[in-house]
């Protein structure tokens, strides 16, 4: 199976060559076995996973996908650390530029992700994309929400006329 994560981390890389990541191929490759087979690769990215500039071996693979965020690193002895965040759980973007590397900050219901090290450059681009799929995103959970709700009232009439004239 192609890995399109790696191809779209290593365009990212081209375009952004500023940017601080390691070990991209395995981060990668982990994050494409972590990605369902329904799901489809819109956008990804390297960066590091820590809201402090100077920690540099921290790089985690950023991997939008049709469902979801997803965030992989493979550790270099065993193991891997993953992450998961669903549309639902996204609160907040924020954008941070410094002298030489800007810093993207991700807001969720539970926890503060921060993904430092990045090309200044790099800070619109993943600011336009994150910001379109989410406001994509919430928009489809509301309009899941009203057609929900519209099944719910409809199922509550039913009930009401079954309850007056008995089920026919």
């Amino acid at each position: 199976m192609k890995n399109k994560v790696y191809e779209k981390v290593i365009d990212f890389k081209k375009r952004y060559p500023m940017t601080i990541s390691w070990r991209l191929k395995a981060h990668s490759k982990l994050a494409n076995e972590l990605i369902n087979n329904d799901e489809e690769v819109l956008y990804a990215f390297a960066a590091q996973k820590d809201p402090s500039a100077f920690n540099i071996f921290s790089t985690f693979v950023f991997v939008l996908t049709d469902k979801r965020i997803v965030l992989a690193q493979k550790r270099a002895i065993i193991g891997y650390f993953y992450y998961s965040i669903t549309p639902d759980m996204f609160n907040d973007l924020t954008l941070r530029m410094g002298l030489f590397w800007g810093k993207v900050i991700i807001d969720t219901v539970k926890e503060t992700v921060y993904l430092s090290n990045l090309s200044k450059g790099a800070l619109k681009e993943i600011e336009t994309v994150l910001s379109k799929y989410m406001i994509q995103k919430k928009r489809e959970l509301e309009m899941g929400d009203a057609k929900d709700l519209n099944k719910v009232k409809q199922m509550e009439k039913d009930l009401i006329e079954i309850s007056k004239n008995g089920e026919q």
